[in-house]
């Protein structure tokens, strides 16, 4: 007679143990990386313009591959610093990488190797961490093209394995993703599993209405422009009535924010509030502003606000 009652003997082996840390993605200018960052995040955490030098501070997006959680740096694009405003911005770039669990350097595969990819390039090996290399924008490329320049590239730096993708279209982007969590330490999660970035909502709506100014006003408005979350108010209806304003330099570029009859503050109104409202997950009341306030780039105060040092001098 079979006894009915004998326990289930196949073993479950332990959880799966945990693994968090830092990953820095840096490159020049326009090669691609918040692009990749909302790629890798899965959802938009990370200003996209077509304007160069639009990323100030270090975002922060927060990507889960199975039991590892990769939290990416969007360093601001590197590049030849002219003005105080620019220092900053470099310098926040290079001690992101240098604090980082690994490091991807993202390259433009059209553009390939100028001046300014070969100061990164020469600045690379002070970097004590795992190199990845990064040819973004495969889509537009002949192969052999592409190949010529990875060889070309690993011989210049030690690299610990090249990645070809295109963040627009997504592809090769879930490899790169997988080969990252490999990368980061043993360690318990550190921020909760649903959470996309660690910058506030009030700094990611700011960000959202900067890139809509950009988009709108590219050609016509400096990048020296900054956007600032005055109010976020919940409503008893769970609605958010959200306050910015737009800040410039001059009052020939308020008249361009402006525009005639209010109509391009109105279009910039618009489009940022659609997706501040998918990002505050509520309906959104937003009310924007624009005053001159001059010289708005030398004032130590603003820098803070981005999360970057004065740069003094």
């Amino acid at each position: 007679m079979t006894d009915d009652t004998t326990p289930d003997t196949e073993e479950t082996g332990p959880p799966e143990e945990t693994r968090a840390g830092f990953v820095a993605l840096i490159g020049v200018p326009n090669a691609g990386k918040s692009t990749l960052l909302n790629s890798l995040v899965g959802t938009k955490v990370s200003i996209v313009s077509r304007k160069v030098q639009t990323t100030r501070a270090l975002v922060r997006g927060i990507a889960m591959e199975g039991a590892a959680q990769i939290v990416l740096v969007d360093t601001p694009g590197i590049f030849a610093p002219k003005r105080r405003l620019d220092r900053a911005m470099v310098t926040s770039a290079w001690s992101g990488a240098a604090d980082a669990d690994a490091v991807c350097l993202l390259i433009d595969a059209r553009k390939g190797v100028d001046e300014e990819v070969e100061a990164i390039l020469t600045r690379m090996p002070e970097l004590k961490r795992p190199k990845y290399l990064v040819l973004n924008k495969i889509d537009v490329i002949a192969r052999e093209r592409l190949l010529a320049l990875a060889a070309s590239l690993n011989e210049r730096v030690r690299f610990e394995r090249t990645f070809m993708i295109s963040a627009l279209t997504g592809d090769g982007v879930d490899d790169l993703r997988r080969e990252l969590a490999t990368r980061m330490p043993l360690s318990p999660w550190l921020y909760p599993e649903d959470q996309v970035s660690d910058a506030p909502l009030r700094m990611l709506a700011a960000e959202i209405t900067r890139e809509k100014i950009y988009d709108r006003l590219h050609e016509e408005l400096p990048y020296s422009s900054t956007v600032e979350t005055d109010q976020w108010q919940v409503r008893p209806d769970g609605s958010v009535r959200i306050e910015q304003t737009i800040f410039v330099e001059r009052e020939s570029q308020r008249k361009i924010v402006l525009g005639k009859g209010g109509q391009t503050i109105k279009a910039i109104g618009q489009a940022a509030r659609i997706e501040i409202a998918e990002a505050a997950e509520a309906t959104v009341h937003l009310f924007l502003f624009v005053k001159v306030r001059e010289n708005w780039a030398d004032d130590p105060e603003r820098y803070r606000e981005m999360g970057l040092e004065f740069p003094r001098g």
